[in-house]
């Protein structure tokens, strides 16, 4: 092994090619002869070969990295935005770095600034409510910046959205469908936009039928919030259909029927949010709103790679996901009947 980092000229002196027939392995595996690329590869792993990506990327005017922020990876929602990512990203030989700001704003632009001195080809990001600053600023830089689920639309970048105040009108009249008259719709906070635009939706399939929709707000959106607020709200049997701002409410607000000697869905249906994968795991399995985050992601992947390769043509756009329910036992009190799979 040479004692200094070893070059594509010492790979390919020692496979005895040429170092173009090395660069073809590396960038373009399927000009090479599955024979010469066996050869290749083998004085790769002896001499420890490892490409020189930053090096790269200046010659070609970008990386192949991209860089993926999140919000909150203890929600499925943002892992299946990862996996959807990591697939898309990989079809155009792409690698992907992938952030967790855990919800801290602080984190969100630190990460953003790390992705920008790393000189990624560009970066996705599930931003939290706010300024988006940090964003406008690298996308100064010539980093393109592609928002995901982003609070509100931002005409100066692309947005892949879910329509959260249709899932909330889906969850709402799902339950009106399956009988429910009695309604409430237990959240977090509700300065948080997404659980405002599904609060307006709930709210508007309610006026459609003339019901009363009752709303619950909740410190967060665990399984413990749920449990207690159920205690409050189901203490005097005066709901009969819940819609939940996520899963694990709708699965503590399960719990705390059970306490009182309520059946879901035969007294208490309800329908949770996101598709958690506990949702299906739940000892009552819990109807969802899915917002399709791996089609979010893969979306979002190719705007990206449109602004990538034809910038000078490139218009930012807002494209909006329509969300779907998926029902299960916790709102099937007529699972033969009127039930709608949206």
């Amino acid at each position: 092994m040479t004692e200094q980092n070893p070059t594509v000229s010492d790979v390919a002196a020692r496979a005895g090619v040429a170092p173009s027939t090395v660069s073809n392995v590396l960038n373009n595996p399927q000009r090479v002869r599955a024979e010469t690329r066996r050869r290749v590869e083998q004085a790769i792993d002896e001499l420890g070969f490892v490409r020189n990506s930053a090096a790269r990327g200046l010659r070609l005017g970008r990386t192949d990295t991209v860089g993926l922020v999140l919000a909150d990876l203890t929600n499925s929602f943002f892992v299946d935005i990862a996996r959807g990512a990591q697939i898309a990203a990989a079809r155009s030989r792409l690698k992907l770095l992938i952030a967790n700001s855990d919800t801290d704003r602080d984190d969100q632009d630190d990460y953003l600034r790390l992705f920008d001195r790393e000189q990624v080809a560009g970066i996705l990001l599930t931003p939290l409510d706010g300024s988006i600053d940090m964003a406008r600023s690298l996308q100064q830089h010539g980093r393109p910046v592609i928002l995901l689920n982003a609070p509100r639309r931002e005409p100066e970048l692309c947005c892949v959205m879910v329509d959260e105040a249709l899932g909330g009108y889906i969850a709402t009249r799902h339950l009106l469908d399956q009988g429910a008259r009695r309604l409430a719709y237990v959240a977090g906070l509700l300065e948080y936009s997404a659980i405002g635009r599904r609060l307006s939706g709930a709210r508007r399939a309610a006026a459609e039928v003339g019901v009363p929709l009752e709303v619950v707000q909740t410190p967060d959106l665990q399984l413990g919030s749920g449990r207690q607020a159920g205690r409050s709200l189901l203490a005097f049997g005066t709901v009969d259909g819940i819609v939940c701002a996520s899963d694990p409410l709708a699965i503590g607000l399960i719990d705390a029927a059970g306490e009182l000697g309520l059946a879901v869905p035969e007294d208490l249906m309800i329908v949770g949010y996101d598709d958690n994968h506990l949702a299906a795991e739940s000892a009552v399995p819990v109807s969802s709103i899915s917002q399709r985050g791996g089609h979010l992601a893969e979306t979002a992947v190719g705007l990206l790679l449109e602004e990538l390769d034809h910038p000078a043509k490139h218009a930012h756009r807002v494209i909006e996901i329509p969300p779907h329910l998926v029902a299960r036992r916790s709102s099937l009190r007529h699972p033969s009947g009127t039930a709608r799979i949206v």
